[in-house]
């Protein structure tokens, strides 16, 4: 884990770097980006920042047709946000950062937008889709310069998507200026209304317009101390990168939730990304996180880094190493494939079970699958096939087929699974209903029984940081027992990843971690309601494309009655009205 501001003095006072000269961008970028790059039309908006914020968010996007199904590529899981990704000094920075978001793009397939510096004018490409669809070789040509930055997110669907997708640019009285948000803003509801109050018109939902008017009416100078200033009153979850005419920013909030790193390339190029598997993709080398409550203004001059304000114990996000996060990268300064293969083990060590086989549900529980197999000493295989191929909108045949959707994205391998006794190893258990979908599958492939191994601690709260999820009331761990959940699923045998031994895994950086979706402890109190991120189709599959859009979460005042066991537990919280 990085070390806090204590321990780094950097963190508080200006230290300055200088970029070395720059080197002509290599053939291999070149080669990589002609072979990704295809020419699909998206719903796609060119701006400059001279246009008002309105100018960007005019497009909207057709609904989908109505004999169609809504499928989410990610089922029943908590859905991060975003990736965020900055760059400063490369002639080809946009498409660097646009090599940088394919890296990213796990992190979030609703949208993706590219903002670049060119002649002291801010010019941005957004559209809905993945980083191939909305980009291609004609529009990065539109994105000359050396400082870039990118954003790839989920958003909600219907017409509301396109205007939500960030980089967010806007000019005001001083200047241009360009937003990348990673995260939530629990006060976002309170900033807006005094905002709102005092004149200031909002275009967009998104929480990230509030740091934008609060950079626009700050007073202070220079532009450093403006989003100083700005983020002074936020309180939740933020890695930001601005851009201006001459200079990048990458900021995070005090309790460091979501992640955010810095790299550099051999050219002496700097760069940020929500992960290390960007730097690792476009040849930058990982030099260090940034700091929770920091501030790196990168320009002509160097680096410069200092504390953004005195800060508390880092909270920061363990469901990055559970799921959202790709196994080759570091986040939070600890390896992630290294996390999810421990977690693996402790499950074989602390739930055994006489099995014949050990499979994954692909992808996110491979590398624990692997942990697993290897502590128990059993053969892990390929039980489930996931198709790659799978879009969001499918044409079902009028004679029904059960589990439709899970069926789309996977495949039983009979083979592997026929009269043997599997472990399924999964990263968690939300609504518990495509859990109960991929058993009834593995037992229709001829398993004589199955029996679920979970490598996270039960989900028993909603998360107001960034990461969507369901109200506690949809949270089958917040309704159920354990063996409540195993007869629902109609597994043989289940068990969660208890979270004392996360924690002793973690050692003394375990205070460090973000614990409140499994204890409803939450290190920054949501006050009023909080918007929700992402779509929430229920179990992802299915749901009234009503229910989609302006979803509120209530924040919490308390809880009382909170009791957690591992295998056994109930856990009661009190939601303000």
């Amino acid at each position: 884990m990085a070390a806090t501001a204590a321990a780094n003095p950097t963190i508080s006072s200006i230290s300055i770097t200088r970029l070395s000269s720059l080197s002509p961008p290599s053939h291999h970028f070149n080669k990589l980006i002609s072979h990704l790059l295809k020419p699909i039309p998206k719903p796609l908006h060119v701006t400059h920042s001279k246009n008002p914020l309105s100018d960007i968010i005019r497009e909207t996007t057709k609904n989908l047709d109505n004999n169609s199904l809504y499928f989410n590529d990610d089922d029943d899981k908590p859905r991060e946000e975003c990736g965020v990704v900055g760059i400063y000094g490369d002639p080809e920075a946009s498409r660097l950062c646009y090599l940088a978001l394919h890296a990213l793009q796990h992190r979030g397939q609703e949208g993706a937008g590219i903002v670049c510096v060119h002649d002291n004018v801010l010019q941005s490409v957004t559209g809905v889709g993945l980083v191939s669809e909305v980009f291609n070789e004609s529009k990065l040509d539109k994105l000359p310069g050396d400082i870039a930055i990118g954003h790839v997110r989920y958003s909600t669907a219907g017409s509301s998507m396109l205007k939500n997708v960030q980089p967010f640019v806007a000019a005001y009285r001083f200047g241009s200026v360009g937003v990348a948000h990673n995260g939530n803003l629990v006060n976002y509801q309170a900033l807006r209304a005094e905002l709102e109050e005092n004149g200031s018109i909002f275009n967009t939902s998104s929480d990230t317009e509030v740091v934008l008017h609060l950079i626009a009416i700050s007073k202070a100078r220079p532009f450093l101390l403006r989003i100083v200033e700005a983020c002074e009153k936020l309180e939740g979850a933020y890695s930001m990168v601005f851009l201006t005419e001459d200079k990048l920013v990458a900021v995070r909030d005090p309790f460091g939730f979501r992640p955010l790193v810095m790299g550099r390339r051999s050219n002496g190029a700097v760069v940020f990304a929500s992960e290390t598997c960007a730097l690792d993709l476009i040849e930058a080398t990982y030099e260090r996180e940034v700091y929770p409550g920091e501030v790196i203004v990168v320009d002509k001059e160097g680096v410069q880094s200092l504390c953004l304000m005195p800060h508390p114990e880092p909270k920061s996000c363990i469901f990055e190493h559970i799921y959202f996060a790709l196994p080759n990268s570091i986040v939070f300064g600890r390896s992630v494939y290294e996390s999810r293969r421990t977690f693996g083990e402790i499950l074989a060590t602390e739930a055994p079970v006489d099995c014949d086989v050990v499979i994954a549900v692909p992808d996110s529980g491979v590398v624990a699958a692997l942990g697993y197999a290897a502590k128990a000493g059993v053969a892990f295989q390929q039980g489930l096939i996931r198709s790659h191929y799978v879009g969001r909108t499918f044409i079902e045949p009028s004679q029904k087929i059960r589990d439709f959707g899970v069926k789309l994205k996977l495949s039983p391998v009979r083979a592997v699974l026929e009269g043997k006794r599997v472990v399924v190893v999964d990263d968690s258990i939300v609504r518990g209903t495509t859990s109960s979908k991929i058993v009834r599958l593995i037992k229709e492939a001829g398993a004589k029984e199955v029996h679920m191994r979970i490598a996270s601690p039960p989900i028993i709260g909603s998360c107001y940081y960034g990461v969507d999820t369901p109200s506690a009331e949809e949270l089958i761990s917040n309704r159920m027992n354990v063996e409540e959940i195993r007869e629902f699923i109609g597994s043989d045998s289940l068990a969660f990843l208890p979270l004392d031994s996360l924690k002793k895994l973690l050692g003394n950086e375990s205070s460090n971690f973000c614990y409140a979706c499994f204890s409803g402890k939450y290190p920054v109190e949501p006050k009023g309601k909080v918007k929700r991120v992402g779509d929430f189709l229920d179990d992802g599959l299915s749901g009234s494309m009503e229910s989609i859009d302006g979803g509120w979460l209530q924040g919490t005042r308390n809880q009382k009655g909170v009791v957690n066991r591992t295998l056994n537990w109930e856990q009661e919280i009190n939601f303000s009205k």
